[in-house]
């Protein structure tokens, strides 16, 4: 595992260890834990559909809402662990040939993955905003009704993280950079 001292610079950008990683470690924690409840949810629905003829109320709906929860809760982390998906083989053949072009190469993507994560934050603000306002909520009014603001406020705050690890996943990486180049 690579850390603030890594030198290796075929690794992916890594955030640094500290509170900001152990957020978004609790926030990767939730999603997987999400994730079994979700899971167990749907399979007790469907047992209890074929075995009993009695399905459990708003599966369906709380599932569909909760992948994109899941998503948002557990990308931060990825981003702040380098294990986003990203063009190696690219980034590697350019940093043999011109170290600095490779670092300006991943900081330009950093910066871009920020500048999405931020746009989809400022996408979803309203949403949220309105369905907090409005007590909006999903479901089936008198059967199963769930709000629906937790999942946009989700949303917002897991794409601020990501932005947030990009950025700093690109400080640390042009920091490193920088220190590996004064030692030549």
């Amino acid at each position: 595992m690579a850390d603030a001292t890594d030198t290796n610079l075929d690794a992916a950008p890594r955030v640094p260890q500290g509170l900001f990683q152990r957020a978004v470690g609790v926030m990767a924690a939730i999603g997987t834990t999400w994730i079994f409840l979700t899971m167990f949810m749907i399979v007790a629905d469907v047992l209890g559909r074929n075995l009993f003829n009695a399905p459990i109320t708003g599966v369906a709906e709380v599932a569909g809402r909760s992948v994109v929860a899941i998503v948002f809760l557990q990308i931060a982390s990825a981003v702040a662990q380098g294990r986003m998906t990203r063009a190696d083989f690219l980034i590697n053949i350019v940093e043999a040939r011109a170290p600095a072009l490779a670092v300006l190469l991943e900081a330009l993507f950093a910066l871009l993955g920020a500048t999405v994560f931020l746009l989809i934050a400022l996408a979803s603000w309203p949403d949220l905003a309105s369905s907090w306002r409005t007590r909006d909520f999903f479901g089936v009014q008198g059967l199963f009704t769930i709000p629906t603001w937790p999942f946009w406020a989700i949303t917002v705050i897991g794409s601020l993280a990501a932005a947030a690890a990009y950025l700093v996943a690109m400080a640390g990486r042009v920091r490193m950079r920088s220190a590996t180049a004064g030692q030549a």
